[in-house]
């Protein structure tokens, strides 16, 4: 009798899921309703099949490593897809339809983040636009121009946002697509590293670090 009891004991040391959270370059087979989900939407340079693509003016947009640091103790489940070369508008459908399936999963919306940087934020932000109702969280990373998304002014988002970008950018502050959208939050913060639009080609801590603290504190 003592030794069931104290086999009992142990169990109720063992934790009932033992699922851990994990990197997807798809969207994923089985979704885990109580868990958290970010999904991260590149720059147009990485779109085929070159992970780790060099630009003449940025140098190397390292796809890998930006993937890896993101998730790296972040506690949720980050899918970040490779686009097919010349993705259009319609990709933006894509990821409405992922925010849908993992709503559809039991997905709370607050724990759900996209998170977009150039031209991954532009499709983020149409995608956002047509979830603003949902209630999830949303990262534009260099994306604005004059204070809107310039390719598609009139967009409303919902829910938190945040806009990071940097000083030595063409591109700079979403201030006016925040304030005409019907937000939860706002927060914006800009980041001096001297690369222009290549300051987000790498994991760098000055645009990563504030975007995984605000995921912290929204995607929950």
């Amino acid at each position: 009798m003592h030794c069931m009891q104290h086999l009992l004991a142990l169990l109720m040391l063992v934790p009932i899921s033992s699922a851990a959270v994990e990197i997807y370059d798809k969207f994923p087979d089985d979704i885990h309703p109580g868990e958290r989900y970010v999904i991260y939407s590149h720059g147009m340079i990485v779109e085929g099949n070159d992970p780790k693509p060099i630009s003449p003016l940025y140098g190397q947009y390292d796809f890998p490593a930006i993937k890896q640091s993101l998730f790296s103790s972040g506690g949720f489940n980050l899918i970040a897809f490779q686009r097919p070369k010349s993705a259009d508008d319609s990709y933006a459908e894509t990821l409405k339809s992922w925010v849908r399936r993992l709503r559809d999963a039991g997905v709370y919306p607050s724990r759900i983040t996209l998170v977009g940087f150039s031209r991954g934020a532009g499709l983020t932000a149409l995608a956002s636009n047509e979830l603003a109702s949902d209630g999830i969280n949303t990262a534009l990373l260099a994306i604005c121009e004059g204070g809107d998304v310039a390719q598609t002014p009139g967009l409303i988002l919902g829910g938190n946002l945040l806009s990071i970008y940097e000083t030595s950018d063409a591109l700079g502050t979403c201030g006016k697509l925040a304030a005409r959208s019907r937000l939860k939050s706002f927060e914006e913060v800009a980041i001096s590293t001297g690369k222009k639009h290549g300051a987000f080609f790498q994991p760098l801590p000055e645009w990563l670090q504030p975007l995984k603290a605000w995921i912290a504190k929204t995607n929950r």
